[in-house]
């Protein structure tokens, strides 16, 4: 894999690391295809108990690659629907895992990051990080990971930082339902080991069943709220406020709506 990198213990715990470090984990569409394919194959590997989500270096994920989002601000409509569909489809894939997610937040997560934090069954995270859908501020919104981030946070709670692009810290994210605990960096794995274990003890057929009966009865993403996710993000890229924000990124320059 080009992206991801991947190490299965011998109890059964698959470890997933986003390995893009210099780009603080940004997801391109080569990760968004692996992850995809990733979900598929550890789901059906009845060797694999529990997956756990985790980022290299500094950062979990910073949401989307910015080249790949400018690549889709110079692509066709077709084009860009297919780039947003590929990350709905990731996002779903992961959700429907029949394995508990257990997300290792090992750093800040901005934008796409928060959507990979809320189809994990669990994320712990470590003090001192940052987190934001800022989104709004390149001129796009949270559209396709929006499903998944409202449903872990509640609308209530999803009004207060889903729209404005407002940076928050770790204890907030816990707060919001985003994050189970915080814990200081050194505390970390310790705090993720003390997840795994109660599920090494569980028979695998009932925990996956149990983890699909709790999706029934929460109510799940269902396609036309995927397709009009993607309808939305799909205008956003063709607006002028996301070609000024996006442009003004690069430049190293405040956008025009920035007094």
């Amino acid at each position: 894999m080009e992206t991801l990198e991947l190490e299965v213990d011998r109890r059964g715990v698959a470890t997933v690391r986003l390995n893009r470090p210099e780009q603080h984990n940004a997801m391109d569409g080569a990760m968004i295809r692996e992850l995809t394919d990733l979900a598929a194959q550890l789901g059906a590997d009845p060797a694999v108990r529990v997956v756990v989500l985790t980022g290299a270096g500094r950062s979990f994920c910073a949401g989307g690659d910015l080249g790949w989002m400018r690549a889709q601000m110079a692509a066709d409509g077709a084009t860009r629907a297919r780039e947003a569909r590929a990350l709905a489809e990731m996002l779903g894939a992961l959700d429907a895992l029949p394995k508990p997610l257990i997300g290792r937040v090992q750093g800040q997560a901005f934008g796409g990051g928060l959507g990979l934090m809320s189809v994990c069954d669990v994320a712990l995270g470590v003090d001192g990080a940052k987190f934001g859908l800022t989104e709004v501020r390149l001129g796009l919104i949270p559209a396709t990971i929006g499903p998944y981030v409202v449903a872990r946070m509640g609308a209530a709670r999803a009004r207060r930082v889903f729209f404005s692009g407002r940076v928050f810290d770790a204890a907030e994210a816990v707060d919001l339902g985003l994050l189970a605990r915080a814990v200081p960096q050194d505390a970390l794995d310790a705090a993720v080991d003390a997840e795994i274990a109660p599920y090494l003890a569980a028979a695998p057929g009932a925990v996956a069943a149990g983890k699909h009966l709790v999706a029934d009865l929460a109510g799940r993403v269902d396609p036309a709220q995927v397709t009009m996710t993607i309808e939305a993000l799909v205008a956003r890229w063709d607006s002028d406020e996301s070609a000024e924000g996006i442009a003004a990124f690069f430049d190293k320059r405040k956008p025009g709506w920035v007094g």
